[in-house]
């Protein structure tokens, strides 16, 4: 789908934990910035992507990439930085408007259930549990979400929409998409280690 940035950029968005209300587009006004829209706080794949973007934070701060995070509504946020999943900036907003904006559909009940059984959720669940990230049903847990890459003053770089609970924007292609795939260490980075743990899962499957 087409994303008109006009648009999207005078949606509100609120600090955590300030509660500061500001406009989307004053994050691109002055530097280029990935926005991670989390599906909800508690979900144990949206802590997996936020500790894995850990891994090129680091990165995105010294190229004057700002990194932020945006979930639907407060509850579970706290929970959420306590958990220091996130090394970047935590906003919400109070409803799906943006959501819906941006294209991030919603699974029903079946459907959220059956995609847990999906490889990649199934890979994911391994990888969450073996860093004890945990979760909780808070929230609503049937949306998706994604994610924006914007250039400095409002270039669309990437628009990338979930097709499922664990979908996610590699690392590798956040870098690329900046245009610093020269900083990518396939040997350290987080996305790596997925890929590792899905040989894993086949070889004992």
């Amino acid at each position: 789908m087409s994303v008109d940035l006009s648009t999207i950029g005078s949606h509100k968005v609120k600090s955590i934990p300030s509660g500061e209300s500001v406009e989307l587009k004053s994050f691109w006004q002055e530097q280029n910035v990935a926005i991670i829209f989390f599906r909800r706080w508690g979900c144990m794949f949206c802590r997996l992507w936020a500790k894995e973007l850990g891994e090129i934070t680091p990165i995105l701060r010294k190229n004057n990439i700002r990194l932020v995070g945006i979930g639907l509504e407060g509850t579970g946020s706290k929970e959420f930085v306590d958990g220091k999943y996130f090394d970047g900036d935590l906003y919400y907003v109070e409803d799906r408007s943006i959501y819906q904006t941006l294209g991030f559909k919603r699974f029903n009940v079946v459907s959220i259930i059956t995609s847990l059984f999906w490889k990649q959720s199934r890979e994911a669940i391994v990888k969450g549990k073996s860093l004890g990230l945990g979760g909780d049903l808070k929230g609503d847990w049937v949306q998706t979400g994604g994610a924006l890459l914007v250039g400095k003053g409002g270039r669309l770089i990437r628009h990338f929409t979930q097709t499922g609970p664990s979908d996610h924007l590699p690392n590798k292609d956040i870098l690329q998409l900046f245009d610093l795939e020269n900083e990518y260490k396939a040997e350290t980075m987080a996305n790596k280690k997925r890929e590792e743990l899905e040989c894993n899962t086949e070889a004992t499957s």
